[in-house]
């Protein structure tokens, strides 16, 4: 077994494969979770919440936000981790099963593209904030919420670091 290629095999580079692949997923009555982020320095905080949006399903699929999309959200100096960096890192957890970088400022397209069972998002949303939690429920499927970590934050550790 390659490792190298197992993990470069669950970045997508195009919204219609992974779509095609989801389907081939749900064909089989898996259930797919979809999240989204910059997760741009992974921390404990990271891996508890997607640990625990992969067992909301049998499938996880992470939307990574682009390195100009992280400029936008975050300001000029971040991401720190270039996007393919980060991607490759995501995917090479186990509980991961794909993903896909978006650059548009929300991850609606995305989600209406491939239409998740599950549609989960961190502690600092409510289910009326998530953007595609409508489209999710429409379609049937289901909104989560799960709690941070405590004390855990990327931009706590980039302040660490600069002192």
């Amino acid at each position: 077994m390659n490792w190298g290629e197992l993990i470069q095999d669950k970045i997508f580079s195009d919204y219609e494969s992974l779509a095609k692949q989801v389907m081939k997923w749900q064909i089989h009555n898996e259930k797919v979770v979809f999240t989204n982020g910059c997760f741009d320095i992974i921390h404990l905080g990271h891996i508890d919440y997607l640990s625990k949006a992969a067992d909301k399903g049998d499938r996880l699929i992470i939307g990574l936000n682009t390195d100009t999309s992280v400029s936008t959200l975050k300001g000029p100096n971040r991401p720190v981790i270039d996007q393919l960096t980060r991607a490759s890192k995501l995917a090479s957890f186990v509980f991961v099963d794909a993903v896909i970088l978006f650059e548009e400022e929300t991850p609606l397209k995305l989600i209406k593209t491939v239409k998740p069972d599950v549609l989960v998002k961190g502690g600092d949303y409510t289910i009326d904030t998530i953007v595609g939690a409508e489209e999710v429920t429409a379609n049937g499927g289901q909104v989560e919420v799960i709690p941070f970590l405590p004390g855990h934050s990327s931009t706590r550790i980039i302040e660490k670091i600069r002192k």
